[in-house]
């Protein structure tokens, strides 16, 4: 039997070549997501329930990459946290939270902790404008019982817009009239959308974030495969996710072949499969319609599969092999796993992968919803694998703990473990180090794009001494 040799990113180096960037700061690092979306920057939030919900996606598309939802909620919380995303920016929104006047403070508070909004347009069974809610309405009103119509202002006090108003027209009212929101309201009185100064001012502070056609973020969300996930990828497309990515660790199997089929065949929307680590599963991917593929098994900072089924793909040659096929098909693969510092994005940037999605950097800051924790006087939060017992136990008493799901428990075999990761602040300082050190990465390879990263990187191997000597020695780190 012949046995390959399997190379992790730290078994190799970029080789430095000849380069005229006078500024890695002028390096490009737009890329292809899928077939058809695009992305500023080359980093994907996994889709992992301590890492991916709405204000971990909403910063990622804010700073020109893309969040996926993990799929680890009910089907309409997972579509609340993809509509959170949409509206949180953009232009317009064509579908503004509304309130009728006989609603009360209690129901919009209620709202406020479902999907995030502050602002509601009042209207009544027509939908026609009778007025707006906004937090500075009713932010001193102890009174929950209190109707909307007794807080809001009523539509006779409110700017309006018509409908194809500009972007330049709608800043020019924001500067005259010195207000937050604007409803878009037809002749009728019927309400046609809203549009937000915060939209417009994230734009410009923004603009390398990630947007669809009609100016709302980007985000995708993950699925699996069993056939309540079916009517899960209907309310997400509903919602307005860009990307489903079918989420199975093992991602060559006949099940994940049939789910991508289904999604192609009745969906408007693009699909992400996975995850695979040999360009036979890339290929069998692509003929089922994935638009993209996700590689990596059992290299993840929470993954024990390695360890517990003896299976994987050491990620670096995973990401090659793969990258080779998916280049022949045309389509985009994304390295999922083990990446610990921006040399690795550079790495798996430089092996053929068009982006990486990261897990267990972006566990530890503010955006993620995992606990944060103190231990010793340092602040933690927690991170798990979704293979993990835990993650399993959430994920089956979440749909009620009969003696079926307590067997199925007992019998489970983790493939992941619960850890500790330290609070990190900021995802967006996060971000910045990854992209900085991938663009200084590309600079060292002579190259300008994540295209010519692909066609000019050289690697080489190295040992363990190789390995010790690329980390600081012979000193103490202060």
């Amino acid at each position: 039997m012949r046995i390959p040799l399997g190379l992790s990113y730290d078994d190799v180096l970029l080789v430095p070549q000849k380069t005229d960037i006078t500024s890695r700061a002028t390096v490009d690092t737009s890329t292809r997501l899928t077939k058809n979306l695009e992305l500023n920057i080359p980093i994907i939030s996994a889709n992992m329930d301590t890492v991916t919900e709405a204000e971990m996606a909403i910063t990622m598309a804010m700073a020109g990459g893309i969040g996926i939802i993990h799929r680890f909620l009910t089907i309409e919380e997972q579509a609340a946290e993809v509509s959170r995303t949409k509206r949180y920016d953009g232009f317009m929104v064509d579908d503004p939270r509304t309130l009728s006047p006989d609603d009360t403070l209690e129901t919009v508070y209620d709202l406020i902790d479902y999907y995030g909004s502050t602002g509601f347009v009042v209207v009544d069974e027509k939908r026609r404008v009778l007025g707006l809610l906004s937090k500075r309405d009713f932010c001193f009103e102890n009174n929950r019982s209190i109707p909307v119509s007794k807080l809001m202002t009523p539509v006779g006090k409110l700017v309006i817009a018509r409908p194809g108003t500009t972007r330049n027209e709608a800043e020019q009212i924001f500067r005259e009239h010195k207000i937050e929101k604007l409803p878009v309201v037809d002749k009728d009185g019927t309400l046609r959308g809203l549009i937000t100064a915060k939209a417009l001012v994230n734009e410009a502070e923004y603009p390398h974030s990630c947007r669809d056609r009609r100016g709302r973020l980007l985000v995708g969300a993950a699925v699996g495969v069993k056939q309540g996930d079916r009517d899960r990828v209907k309310e997400l497309v509903s919602a307005g996710a860009d990307v489903i990515v079918v989420d199975i660790a093992h991602g060559h199997a006949e099940q994940v072949l049939d789910m991508t089929r289904y999604i192609k065949e009745n969906f408007s929307v693009e699909v992400i499969s996975g995850n695979v680590a040999t360009s036979r599963g890339v290929r069998d991917l692509v003929r089922a319609g994935a638009d993209a593929v996700k590689v990596g098994i059992g290299a993840g900072s929470v993954c024990i599969t390695r360890i517990v089924a003896g299976a994987g793909y050491p990620q670096f040659s995973a990401v090659a092999n793969c990258a080779a096929e998916a280049r022949k098909l045309r389509i985009p693969i994304i390295a999922d796993g083990n990446i610990r510092a921006a040399g690795d994005v550079a790495k798996a940037i430089g092996g053929g992968a068009d982006s990486v999605m990261v897990g267990s950097l972006l566990a530890g800051t503010d955006e993620s919803p995992g606990m944060l924790i103190t231990r010793n006087d340092k602040k933690y939060k927690v991170t798990r694998g979704m293979a993990s017992l835990g993650a399993s136990m959430a994920r089956k008493l979440k749909n009620g703990a009969d003696e079926k799901v307590l067997e199925e428990l007992r019998e489970y075999v983790a493939e992941g473990v619960e850890a500790l990761v330290p609070y990190r602040g900021k995802a967006e300082e996060i971000l910045s180090q990854l992209v900085r050190g991938l663009q200084s990465g590309m600079s060292y390879t002579g190259a300008n794009s994540i295209l010519q990263m692909q066609n000019k990187a050289k690697f080489v191997q190295v040992t363990q001494a190789g390995i010790r000597e690329s980390l600081p020695h012979d000193v103490e780190i202060l």
